[in-house]
């Protein structure tokens, strides 16, 4: 996994009793709560990756720490349900995989450490007061950055210059989506692109906005959460139907045959997410430690999809790409 570097150094020192000393005399392992966003399928490599730092750093699973994975699947109204669970079994941190799991795992509980790894505007939606100064029991790190929505819509526009219609599919229950799209209008007033928009709640909805969208949009854009991240696939296909180039706020969305993504490394903030626990586990309060942000985003492109649509991608386009998947 290449190296990734994040803003904001982590305070506080570990405390003279920590969370795993005193679960350890209690005859216990200090017990991680991980409240995963979407399935054990869709977000695998998030798991290892965070798991494969949390050894490094001396917890391993069944040795020294005990983790208990849930799965929210992307439906929101089951965060709730794993975080009350979460409450009632008395870990000693909780890993909440996204936004809304966050929110539902701060409102179950204001003692237990809650860690995001992911966070859309943790500001925005309340989770921490600050960035720099988190407050309360919630850190982590967010993946929003300024001008994400505006350059990816200028690197859609490069591939495809005749760029009039964007359709753009939102979970409307999704926090971050709501701040992203206020971005995505202004950058597209700016290029003069119509914004077509496609609202999602559920699974359920998928299908029936593609339906309704057949003529009137020339390329496809999505902001990031569970619900659309666990059903990428699906995704996928209908805007491949539709012929559609596609934009993605990450690097899973075009493997699952995605045109092209540019956004954070998602495996790397959830790696970066085990220190965060590491620290929590030795002693420090996660109102000292600063939300982090990353420094660097990747641009993402999949040949074979250009190809199955027709577009030539541009060679000097393709030598800027951070990866290129054929």
């Amino acid at each position: 996994m290449r190296r990734r570097e994040f803003l904001g150094v982590l305070g506080g020192t570990a405390a003279a009793w920590p969370l795993a000393a005193r679960a350890q005399q209690a005859g216990k392992l200090p017990t991680i709560g991980y409240l995963g966003g979407g399935g054990p399928t869709s977000q695998r490599a998030w798991v290892d990756a965070f798991v494969q730092r949390l050894r490094e750093l001396g917890w391993i699973e069944g040795r020294t720490v005990a983790i208990e994975f849930r799965w929210g699947e992307g439906r929101a109204e089951r965060y709730a349900e794993i975080a009350a669970e979460f409450v009632r079994l008395k870990v000693d941190v909780i890993l909440a995989g996204g936004t809304e799991a966050a929110i539902a795992a701060k409102q179950a509980t204001s003692i237990i450490p809650i860690i995001f790894p992911t966070a859309g505007d943790p500001v925005g939606s309340r989770l921490v007061a600050s960035l720099a100064r988190p407050g309360g029991n919630v850190t982590g790190l967010s993946n929003l950055g300024t001008g994400l929505a505006a350059k990816r819509l200028e690197l859609l526009r490069e591939v495809f210059p005749g760029l009039r219609r964007l359709a753009v599919m939102i979970n409307s229950d999704y926090s971050g989506g709501v701040t992203e799209r206020g971005e995505i209008d202004e950058a597209a007033r700016t290029l003069g692109v119509e914004i077509v928009p496609l609202p999602i709640r559920r699974v359920e909805d998928i299908a029936s906005a593609f339906e309704g969208l057949k003529g009137r949009a020339e390329a496809f854009y999505t902001t990031g959460d569970s619900l659309v991240n666990t059903h990428r696939l699906r995704i996928n296909t209908f805007a491949l139907a539709a012929r559609l180039p596609t934009m993605f706020p990450q690097r899973e969305y075009v493997e699952a045959a995605g045109l092209m993504s540019y956004g954070a490394n998602f495996p790397g903030l959830n790696r970066r997410a085990a220190d965060f626990v590491d620290k929590i586990l030795r002693g420090a309060k996660p109102a000292d430690l600063p939300v982090e942000q990353p420094t660097k985003y990747d641009l993402v492109i999949n040949l074979t999809t250009a190809k199955a649509l027709g577009l030539t991608i541009p060679e000097s386009f393709l030598l800027r790409a951070d990866e290129v998947i054929e």
